[in-house]
């Protein structure tokens, strides 16, 4: 229902990105998107280009008196750092950087200058879907839907405990106090320059970032991204290409040094036995309703959100442009030689939390554009009212005997 593309180089004269399918209705301003894009230039570890840019959303179609109008919806950012590369002559790039796209680029397209892989394959181009996952962001708040995020480890320091005690004396989770909890982790993870909501964690990553900076070096980490609010029914199990943990996970996975995504325990489910990974069913008589007494799922189960938190974990390798150079090979004489150093981040970490949100805010958006369908969110919002929640009196079960019936 949704879709996007973007465009630009990443010292070109500005970005641009179209999304196209975002139903007529939604509130948007530039305010909106660049609160997003500011947050993106933040964060302890960045490199010397967030000085620079000032990002600004110029909408340039599909939004009208603030509000979107069905049509596709068009945002230019203009990069700042181009006026210093307008009128000068580029020195030729022929040594592959380890860990990027110039090698792999230039094989696949057949460049003779690598630069033309660096261009368009920097993480530059991640401001456009900050952009666009900004606007699915408002139209996900129309249904009250909530999406935030923190850092749970740089390099080899994290969190200890991730689990969220939201419990009551039965030992059920509190779906009210569980969101609550999760939203202060979200305030304190902003007010912090490496997003990490624990203070002393925080600490000792600001103190390991530090340090790979004075080694010359780089961090990866782990970011938790987690939705509030997502009715149950989003996605399917009746198609591979419909699941929503794959929408998930392909989202998410294409963000630029990406290498792991996980909804839920994820990894850690592998090495439990099947009654300890699940999570057991309990009727809250108060409210009618069935509840999860545990969120090991991530709030996904056979590829349809079940109503609570939705969970996504991603996995950053550290980045692959490093002040200490590596082995490479000069493509042009065939020698071998160490890497050139590219302006770029220590740990950036804290800068792409926005960045995926993003991207799980465009995959939300777009399942709740497909369950509901409309063209405006007058026509959505009534239907997301009928929606069948998990609740006794929305599952009429016959419990009478039936047979397949087909044909032999």
């Amino acid at each position: 229902m949704l879709r996007f593309i973007t465009a630009g180089e990443s010292h070109g004269p500005s970005l641009t990105a179209i999304l196209d399918g975002m139903p007529a209705g939604v509130p948007l301003s530039p305010a909106i998107i660049d609160h997003d894009l500011v947050r993106r230039q933040q964060g302890y570890g960045s490199g010397g280009r967030m000085k620079i840019e000032r990002d600004h959303a110029r909408m340039t179609g599909g939004v009208m008196a603030g509000h979107s109008t069905g049509a596709p919806i068009s945002f230019i950012v203009e990069n700042l750092d181009h006026s210093k590369w307008r009128d000068r002559e580029i020195e030729p790039m022929t040594i592959p950087r380890p860990g990027h796209a110039d090698l792999t680029g230039a094989v696949k397209y057949g460049y003779r200058e690598l630069r033309l892989s660096l261009e368009r394959a920097s993480a530059r181009e991640t401001t456009m879907r900050v952009a666009v996952g900004s606007a699915c962001r408002a139209l996900l708040a129309e249904f009250g839907i909530v999406v935030g995020g923190y850092v749970t480890s740089v390099g080899e320091v994290g969190i200890k405990d991730l689990s969220v005690d939201a419990r009551d004396a039965q030992n059920n989770f509190s779906f009210s106090s569980l969101n609550s909890q999760f939203q202060q982790r979200f305030a304190a993870a902003e007010a912090s320059d490496v997003r990490c909501y624990d203070p002393a964690t925080a600490e000792l990553m600001r103190v390991r970032i530090r340090q790979i900076m004075e080694q010359r070096d780089t961090l990866g980490g782990v970011i938790e991204v987690v939705a509030l609010n997502v009715p149950p029914g989003l996605g399917s199990h009746v198609q591979w290409d419909r699941r929503l943990s794959g929408k998930l996970a392909a989202a998410v996975m294409s963000i630029h040094a990406m290498k792991g995504v996980e909804i839920g325990d994820g990894f850690a489910e592998a090495s439990r036995p099947g009654t300890q990974a699940q999570d057991e069913l309990y009727l809250d008589g108060d409210e009618d309703s069935l509840r999860q007494r545990s969120n090991r799922a991530g709030g996904i189960e056979g590829g349809i959100s079940n109503g609570a938190p939705i969970i996504v974990r991603a996995a950053l390798k550290p980045i692959a442009t490093t002040l200490n150079p590596l082995d490479s090979v000069d493509l042009a004489t065939g020698e071998a030689v160490k890497t050139k150093y590219e302006r770029s981040d220590f740990c950036q970490v804290p800068r792409a939390v926005p960045i995926v949100e993003a991207m799980v805010c465009f995959v939300l958006a777009d399942a709740l554009i497909e369950k509901l369908g409309g063209d405006s969110i007058a026509e959505m919002k009534p239907r997301f009212e009928a929606l069948r929640r998990m609740r006794l009196s929305d599952l009429p079960m016959n419990a009478t005997p039936w047979r397949f019936g087909y044909e032999l």
